[in-house]
């Protein structure tokens, strides 16, 4: 399959280490302003959106990781990006995993939150492509946002972010989110994992049920000198729920030293 010219958002400081930003399944660039806020001063942040996510075109699937991945180095391409730091969380950190050991190359240091190398079974992904093509992306949001994304008492004190999370998901394209989580369902990288030279930070919340500190852990004894850092009372989006925390992870990560992390809004 050809490579699609994703949509990105990039903010920071010339000069500065470059840090890719992959997102979660049905999340927009958006889903990084805490990070864009706390880091800018920092870093150079491209926050890029996955194929059918935001203003990225959906091309027809199947899709792979290895698709998602390939389009990444291509807008490295782009941008002229020989090197670059990567963050991914879920499916944006299956993408991070599979560059960093099939373009090796092209990825300085690696942090891969919330993700995994291997989310079985499949026909749990295959599942909610069904009925997402059946009844379209708002059909997925409360089980997403609600139930998963955030711990049920800071989802409650904070609704306006529910909210835009909400409207993230309930605006990728049909096809494109239904492609992305069957190709989640047919991810499996834990071969390749100990071929990954980059220096990797791989972080974990301890309340993600959607892909639960097992598999981060898995991560992280897989990968040579992987380091583990896990976050409590957060959920999948981590980095939402705990900017502060996340944002002085990066930074300690990739050598520079971390700005005030906003509140997301």
């Amino acid at each position: 399959m050809s490579t699609v010219e994703l949509n990105y958002e990039r903010a920071g400081t010339a000069g500065t280490p470059v840090l890719l930003l992959g997102g979660s399944l049905g999340a927009t660039a958006q889903m990084w302003a805490p990070q864009i806020r706390g880091l800018q001063n920092r870093l150079d942040l491209v926050a890029f959106e996955h194929r059918g996510h935001g203003q990225s075109p959906a091309p027809a699937g199947p899709y792979s990781v290895a698709d998602l991945g390939r389009d990444v180095l291509a807008l490295m391409d782009r941008l002229g990006l020989e090197r670059a730091s990567y963050c991914g969380l879920s499916i944006g950190g299956m993408v991070g995993l599979w560059l960093a050991a099939n373009a090796p190359e092209r990825i300085e240091r690696l942090i891969a939150m919330c993700t995994s190398a291997y989310a079985p079974p499949a026909s749990a992904w295959q599942e909610r492509a069904a009925q997402v093509r059946a009844a379209g992306t708002p059909a997925v949001v409360a089980a997403t946002v609600v139930q998963r994304w955030f711990t049920p008492a800071w989802a409650q004190q904070h609704p306006d972010v529910v909210a835009a999370c909400q409207e993230m998901i309930a605006g990728t394209d049909v096809g494109a989110y239904a492609a992305c989580a069957e190709a989640i369902g047919a991810f499996d990288l834990r071969d390749e994992l100990p071929a990954i030279t980059a220096p990797t930070l791989v972080i974990s919340a301890a309340e993600d049920h959607t892909l639960p500190p097992a598999h981060q852990q898995q991560i992280a004894a897989l990968i040579p000198g992987a380091r583990l850092e896990s976050i409590a009372d957060a959920a999948h989006l981590a980095n939402i729920q705990h900017p502060d925390v996340v944002n002085r992870l990066l930074a300690a990560h990739l050598g520079v030293s971390a700005g005030a992390a906003g509140a997301t809004s």
